[in-house]
């Protein structure tokens, strides 16, 4: 099957390595065309990247992410290779540069790339012919969850524009959080950080968001209400006092819900951690949760990036 009444999200580079510096027409052409695959979730679109590569390297575990970008190469027609850095020659000592000259060897097409070190994308993109899209780097940035959440608020609202979005949690460690921050950013929303004083960077103070430190206050009259979790492997031991004393201040549940606007959505990038940021009954209800509608949206925003990486081979 082919999308005939739109063409491949245009890109004025080779490579999705971050929000920063995407110009909006981009961001919006990415939304347009992952809106058009998301009309048609159980379609395969093979002429697409028939013949391409896709290698997904994940120097991190994720099982959302890896899945969604296997899922939407496949729908394009790609043949995918999953590398487990876990059995590979990295836990042998092998240096970054060096696995990538030796993927380049293999010449993939689409390396897509999940990194604990911020830059990992952008230092490969200097040494791999394959055009790369970042999965997450550190605490830097997460182009495409950030893409998959403004899709899920376009297609819910009918935009973006005006709407007042509450990200709230452990900001300091979130790439997600900055790649938000970026995109709805500049597609005109209205963006609040909320979260305790330890885990809120005055770095993010000089970026246009308003900063709140009481959950309640937060996410007063807000229309879409992002939780994060604690990332735990980040952190160095001293930034809360403990998960329970967390959930009471930050975690949200039904009675804290209650300030947001009335007909407000809440939104997680996963994993959750019920109980500490999310309560279950917030998570699991239809009526207000889109976090499984973002797992869904995600493989057609991962499926219109590789599909405008690809115009690039």
């Amino acid at each position: 099957m082919l999308l005939s009444n739109t063409k491949p999200a245009s890109l004025s580079k080779r490579h999705i390595l971050g929000i920063e510096g995407m110009p909006v027409h981009e961001m919006m052409g990415l939304l347009a065309r992952a809106s058009e695959f998301a009309d048609h979730p159980k379609e395969t679109f093979h002429d697409c990247l028939r013949g391409r590569t896709i290698v997904n390297l994940f120097y991190e575990n994720s099982t959302r992410t890896r899945v969604s970008f296997e899922v939407a190469g496949k729908r394009l027609g790609a043949s995918i290779l999953n590398i487990s850095v876990a059995g590979s020659s990295v836990k042998k000592g092998e240096t970054l540069i060096d696995t990538a000259t030796t993927l380049n060897a293999m010449h993939p097409d689409i390396l897509v790339v999940r990194h604990n070190a911020s830059g990992a994308p952008a230092l490969l993109s200097q040494h791999i012919d394959a055009a790369i899209i970042n999965a997450g780097d550190g605490r830097h940035e997460h182009p495409t969850q950030a893409l998959l959440d403004a899709l899920t608020i376009q297609r819910k609202f009918g935009q973006i524009a005006g709407l007042k979005i509450a990200i709230c949690g452990d900001i300091t460690n979130s790439r997600v959080a900055r790649s938000n921050l970026l995109l709805l950013g500049s597609l005109g929303a209205e963006l609040r950080f909320v979260s305790p004083s330890t885990l809120l960077p005055s770095a993010f103070d000089d970026m246009g968001v308003d900063c709140y430190t009481d959950l309640e206050a937060g996410i007063e009259n807000c229309d879409i209400v992002m939780m994060l979790r604690l990332q735990q492997e980040r952190m160095e031991g001293r930034e809360v006092p403990s998960q329970h004393e967390y959930f009471h201040f930050f975690g949200l549940n039904a009675e804290k819900l209650h300030r947001a606007a009335p007909n407000a959505f809440v939104m997680h990038p996963g994993p959750m951690n019920r109980g500490v940021e999310i309560d279950s009954q917030i998570a699991d209800d239809k009526l207000k949760s889109l976090i499984q509608t973002q797992v869904e949206l995600g493989v057609a925003a991962r499926m219109a990036c590789l599909e405008a990486v690809a115009q690039h081979l």
